[in-house]
């Protein structure tokens, strides 16, 4: 297959390395230039463009057979990521229109669920986010499954928990660090995917998703922010971090909530088994990464 994965950055170039290996034609798209050399080294084909511009689109080859868009915001506000998963996705549309690949998938995230009473989570539920962010992912979503109907253009919906793995990990980072903090009990439920299954759940959407479907990413075992320092702690011999009093209106303009996202739909429709199934074999093998790197 020809393959392009826009953002081709801490998932999309593992991803893309993989596909390589496959025996896929891979291209990834960044804005900088500057970074070419790490995906030729993959032998992902390097392409510079930034989506929330169609003149940058024009350039670019056509005629993928899948497309992915797992391009982030970089953390900014809501300008920032209408920018990008709005704007951005809305260009996409129409640079692809006149060639719609055979797979469209795109990652967005658990936050667009609002739910706040530790309850499960399925696709089914509804997504009414508090966030100005969260509701420009909803934006995002609606606007591809509209033109899933109206050009037949066949997109997985990839609902993306928070993302752990080499280099990358808040709480891991901010317990090791000395920084953590309980929220109130540590009541607050974490919802996570190890990075190296969102690669793998985005290469099992290409290949069985089902055309406008929508998917939870996140992996088997939701986990209270108690129990999970619990573990850590136990793994690296560290005390439990200190508790902060939860102050409800903090709480509520960070936007947090504190759901149990089920992954149920991804692993019977895609059959996709993960390598990580649940925190414990994704931290322990960063702890022993780190281990073997002396940090």
């Amino acid at each position: 297959m020809r393959v392009l994965i826009i953002g081709c950055g801490y998932v999309g170039l593992p991803l893309g390395a993989e596909l390589v290996r496959q025996g896929h034609d891979v291209f990834g798209l960044r804005r900088s230039a500057s970074s070419a050399a790490d995906l030729k080294a993959v032998r992902i084909n390097p392409l510079q463009a930034d989506i929330s511009k169609p003149e940058d689109l024009q350039k670019l080859p056509r005629d993928f057979d899948w497309v992915v868009n797992c391009a982030a915001a970089g953390g900014g506000g809501a300008e920032d990521y209408r920018r990008v998963y709005l704007t951005g996705n809305r260009n996409l549309l129409e640079w692809l229109r006149p060639a719609p690949p055979r797979q469209f998938v795109y990652t967005s995230s658990t936050s667009v669920y609002a739910q706040n009473d530790g309850s499960v989570v399925t696709e089914t539920d509804p997504v009414t986010p508090e966030t100005a962010t969260g509701k420009v992912l909803v934006e995002a979503e609606n606007l591809l499954l509209a033109a899933a109907d109206e050009i037949k253009f066949s997109t997985v919906i990839l609902r993306v928990a928070g993302i752990y793995g080499p280099s990358r990990g808040y709480w891991l980072r901010q317990f090791l660090a000395g920084e953590a903090q309980l929220e109130g009990a540590g009541e607050r439920v974490l919802n996570m995917i190890h990075r190296d299954d969102v690669g793998g759940a985005i290469i099992a959407a290409l290949q069985h998703g089902s055309p406008d479907s929508v998917l939870n990413a996140a992996d088997d075992e939701p986990v209270s922010q108690l129990h999970f320092f619990q573990w850590l702690a136990e793994a690296v011999n560290k005390p439990l971090p200190p508790s902060e009093p939860e102050i409800a209106d903090v709480v509520r303009r960070r936007g947090v909530t504190n759901k149990r996202v089920s992954n149920c739909k991804l692993k019977l429709e895609l059959g996709y088994e993960f390598k990580y199934p649940t925190f414990r074999e994704g931290y322990r093998a960063e702890l022993l990464r780190l281990d073997r790197a002396g940090k």
